[in-house]
């Protein structure tokens, strides 16, 4: 099987092209560096890769992800989130190719408190939700067979995220103000990786799995909460923290341009049982990457 990954520099395009290679021939595309590389805002540079190619098997990791920047970027988001991914599963549908795309908590907006399932009404608060909808509606308005994993507050021990800033600035800062109020799971990119994986073995064999899941770790907590994790996982592991007290505070007292979703959890109900799976408690993963960057620092010294 040819398999085409784009978006193989981030966080879960890294992961993915150690969870994909055992599957077939994996051509991995960057946004820039050595090797194949696209502007996927460029929807012909798009296609051009997937002729080159040819592949069986299209798995889409990458995505335009600067939720705050999108606002003023409408264009430059819709051509990478929404019209790359279009342009992929028009091709994939024409040459019968597996699709595999990944969406975002952002789709939905955020009211309740129940964990939102794959068929509730969506409801974008952002351009960046937007625009990750409209790519997820024209992958499945293409006829194309496909994949599309919604997931949330992604994060990797390669890369920038969420833990990373937080324990940047308690290695400084004695204070730290972090929002309360905003409900959801840390999913690590190392699982995306590895589901993706197991799903494609799956859909294999049984076409009727094909469709939309949520995909997330089990469990659920808020920024303040996870911050404190990851500050009481550091300290565990040695790790010299300067920060003396953590303040939880409403989002309203941290205005940013892009509106966030108040409750981003995710039901994997349809995902757990349509692939056998038992999703992990998020703490597990957000503890080996914080293991992964201290080694990670400890070579390097």
């Amino acid at each position: 099987m040819k398999i085409l990954l784009f978006g193989a520099n981030g966080q879960v395009g890294w992961e993915l092209q150690r969870a994909l290679a055992p599957l077939g021939s994996l051509t991995s595309v960057r946004r820039s560096g050595a090797g194949l590389c696209c502007d996927m805002s460029r929807p012909e540079q798009v296609e051009t890769v997937l002729n080159e190619i040819a592949p069986d098997l299209i798995v889409n990791a990458a995505a335009y992800t600067a939720v705050d920047r999108a606002e003023s970027e409408v264009n430059l988001a819709y051509a990478v989130n929404a019209l790359a991914p279009q342009c992929m599963a028009d091709w994939a549908c024409k040459r019968d190719a597996l699709l595999v795309h990944y969406s975002t908590d952002y789709v939905f907006d955020g009211g309740g408190s129940l964990p939102w399932r794959e068929q509730d009404p969506t409801g974008p608060l952002s351009v960046y939700g937007a625009s990750k909808l409209a790519g997820e509606q024209a992958v499945r308005e293409s006829g194309a067979r496909h994949l599309i994993f919604r997931t949330s507050w992604v994060y990797s021990a390669r890369g920038g995220n969420f833990a990373r800033t937080m324990l940047a600035l308690a290695r400084t800062r004695t204070q730290l103000k972090v929002v309360a109020d905003q409900a959801g799971v840390p999913t690590g990119a190392d699982l995306i990786a590895d589901v993706t994986a197991h799903a494609i073995r799956t859909v294999a064999t049984r076409p009727d799995a094909f469709g939309t899941y949520h995909l997330a770790p089990d469990g659920e907590t808020n920024w303040c909460d996870y911050a404190r994790f990851v500050f009481d996982t550091a300290t565990e592991l040695g790790i010299a923290l300067k920060l003396e007290t953590l303040e939880p505070i409403p989002t309203a007292q941290w205005p940013t341009p892009a509106r966030r979703p108040l409750n981003s959890r995710l039901d994997t109900g349809l995902l757990t049982s349509t692939f056998d799976l038992v999703m992990p408690d998020w703490q597990r993963g957000v503890a080996r990457m914080l293991e992964e960057i201290v080694a990670g620092e400890h070579c390097q010294a």
